[in-house]
């Protein structure tokens, strides 16, 4: 049975409604013709991501979502998604975007990486964010 469970580290968030983002999150997956796994949301600051970030991908910037993929199966969505919530709010800001919509769009960003989208190239992050507003929209 899949779990999408919700963690944090270095800060004081609790996600709203996470019963219904979990549905959320599943349905997502099963619309891209994926199965759903065990998912781990762990919310953070942005100093632990940063040293996760230096650790395990060798980058020393603050970003808001890292993203480790654990599945064995072929179409099994598996992972731990590690999303800042420092970086999160200071986004919200920056695109005057309602907090609690940046962080279900980085939700969301982190399970499409899992299911194998990228961003690497301006037209994979269009494709990307075409489907971040899609699925928000079924929130």
């Amino acid at each position: 049975m899949a779990l999408v469970r919700f963690f944090t580290e270095d800060t004081k968030f609790k996600l709203p409604h996470p019963v219904k983002t979990s549905r959320w999150i599943k349905n997502t997956i099963l619309k891209e013709k994926k199965k759903p796994g065990n998912l781990n949301f762990i919310f953070c600051s942005d100093d632990y991501l940063r040293e996760i970030n230096i650790q395990y991908l060798n980058h020393k910037t603050y970003t808001d979502i890292v993203t480790f993929d654990s599945s064995e199966e072929k179409n099994l969505i598996e992972g731990d998604i590690f999303i800042s919530i420092d970086r999160v709010k200071e986004n919200s800001e920056k695109f005057s975007r309602p907090f609690d919509e940046e962080i279900h769009r980085v939700i969301i960003h982190g399970v499409l990486h899992l299911i194998g989208y990228t961003d690497k190239t301006a037209q994979k992050k269009t494709v990307m964010r075409r489907k971040e507003d899609s699925y928000l929209s079924l929130r």
